[in-house]
């Protein structure tokens, strides 16, 4: 499947950064939430230290209410999820530094800043956000550096931090790939890796919005191979397969990337022409009708050929809406069929007319 015809996997990523941000500033009212149970359970915090935590706290709640409420709030993206982590890291250190550094109860929250980059941001971010993590770790112990081996001490200390980053780069690369194959699946037809129904729907409605926002024109067209049963009968349904392959190559190879293409169902198919009229895709449809007359395609050592039927209809003289333009070319496809097969008949409400380009 092209480029063009993945635009629905956007809105898919807005929704999962949606679902992030709302995470991260579950995570931010957490930490805040536990830096002020800190501050009342520790009597021998000096004043100093409590109003540096508590200006760090009402910093972490500012920044948290402008993300998510504010003038950054609606910005879903993977940048903005990256800010979020490193203002955490940064709260983190900054409260380490005042509860006692490398003996904080809060130092162990940085796995958990280390984690969700590894969920969100990919392998770079995660080495980077590891690497921020040590640095913060050599800060936080600067007030050690009067004692004897020092750093054979306490190297040990920094491997749960590369271990956490790598194994969880790790991980959500599986997952990532994980989740890129079932959308994936999700979208495209199994047979023929051009677009399911479902996702015909989801983009063929982007554009019926685009056409009516825009005035602009888009056609429809429905394409039936004319042979299935009997290649099927005769040869198997194996061969059947390799047929809708077939016609799946001959439509993408005669379509612009703009267009869309999807398998209705069997051996039918769905073929979406973005702003233009049907008229000057005729010759297109024909192309796809005469070329896969004209071309047998090999299958255990023979060559079998089929024949296509077609109709075509256009917006908005057709139909107001994507699924009216669908159902008058449906008609005209099978006004093809009923009048000898291997042509397109194009809608215009009314009786048919002569071959290959009829009316309806």
């Amino acid at each position: 499947m092209d480029d063009s015809q993945q635009r629905i996997a956007a809105p898919t990523d807005q929704q999962r950064y949606q679902a992030y941000d709302r995470i991260m500033g579950n995570i931010s009212w957490l930490l805040i939430a536990l830096v002020t149970l800190a501050i009342k359970l520790m009597p021998h915090t000096s004043f100093a230290s409590l109003g540096f935590l508590s200006i760090f706290c009402l910093l972490l709640f500012f920044y948290n209410v402008n993300a998510r409420y504010g003038f950054l709030s609606r910005n879903y993206s993977q940048f903005k999820i990256f800010i979020d982590l490193m203002v955490f890291l940064a709260f983190i250190v900054a409260v380490c530094w005042y509860t006692g550094k490398l003996t904080s109860p809060f130092m162990s929250l940085i796995y958990l800043v280390l984690m969700a980059t590894a969920l969100t941001q990919g392998k770079r971010a995660t080495y980077f956000m590891a690497a921020l993590a040590i640095s913060s770790y050599v800060f936080l112990a600067t007030a050690h550096f009067r004692e004897l081996n020092f750093y054979l001490s306490h190297i040990l200390e920094l491997f749960p931090f590369m271990l956490i980053a790598h194994l969880g780069a790790m991980l959500a690369g599986e997952a990532e790939s994980a989740r890129q194959e079932v959308e994936r699946l999700s979208l495209t037809d199994d047979v023929t890796g051009i677009n399911n129904m479902r996702n015909f729907f989801l983009l063929a409605d982007v554009q019926e919005k685009l056409a009516k926002r825009y005035e602009r024109r888009f056609a429809i067209c429905m394409v039936d191979a004319d042979g299935l049963k009997k290649i099927n009968d005769q040869y198997g349904h194996f061969a059947g397969t390799e047929l809708i392959r077939q016609v799946a190559f001959m439509i993408t190879s005669n379509i612009r990337t703009s267009d869309i293409c999807a398998r209705y169902g069997g051996d039918e198919f769905v073929i979406m022409f973005n702003e233009t009229a049907k008229d000057d895709v005729a010759a297109a449809v024909e192309r796809i009708v005469a070329g896969m007359a004209t071309s047998p395609f090999p299958f255990e050592g023979g060559m079998l050929s089929t024949t296509l039927s077609a109709g075509l209809a256009g917006y908005p003289e057709d139909g107001p809406n994507v699924k009216t333009v669908m159902a008058n070319a449906d008609e005209a496809m099978y006004v093809s069929k009923r009048t000898g097969k291997n042509r397109l008949t194009i809608y215009a409400g009314q009786v048919p007319v002569s071959p290959p380009a009829q009316l309806v």
